[in-house]
């Protein structure tokens, strides 16, 4: 199974692309796609949405797992993320790509086995089980492949068996 993990964001948006089969997991690819703030918002999310398709259009994962969004104060900027998250999820819609959302919580219950796991010990784990010389950066394509990771884990496999 090819699963794409999705840390969401509108100046840097942390993709992650593992394949996991047998229990184990093989990094494919992982990098960010980034904009800049000195674009117009609109702009920025057209980027956002041309790189993820091509992204999509040349790994063709079975699903997309996204990061849901988690702010405590400022709600201009859990708007404008919450933009780069919905055309992240378009993006996949337009493709009939499964897409399923995890709390902070759940990814680090899902790798680390505890969900109050700080970055740190989230982001070894992430280098220990796809077997990297170091941990990626920056620390938004960690946790999209933190993301990635907690889906395979979560045994949400019943996309792999419907005819498409």
């Amino acid at each position: 199974m090819i699963i794409i993990g999705i840390d969401p964001g509108i100046a840097i948006m942390g993709i992650g692309v593992i394949k996991y089969e047998g229990n184990s997991f093989k990094p494919i690819y992982y990098n960010a796609i980034k904009t800049s703030s000195k674009t117009p918002t609109d702009q920025r999310l057209r980027i956002i949405y041309e790189e993820l398709s091509k992204l999509l259009d040349t790994y063709k994962p079975n699903v997309i797992a996204i990061e849901e969004l988690f702010f405590n104060n400022n709600s201009k900027t859990a708007f404008i993320v919450g933009q780069a998250r919905g055309v992240a999820i378009l993006s996949a819609a337009n493709r009939n790509i499964p897409v399923y959302e995890y709390t902070p919580l759940q990814v680090k219950q899902g790798v680390v086995g505890y969900g109050r796991a700080d970055k740190k010990q989230v982001q070894q784990m992430i280098k220990t089980l796809l077997c990297l010389k170091t941990v990626p950066k920056p620390d938004d394509v960690a946790d999209a492949l933190a993301v990635a990771i907690c889906h395979g884990h979560s045994g949400n496999f019943s996309d792999l068996f419907k005819i498409k």
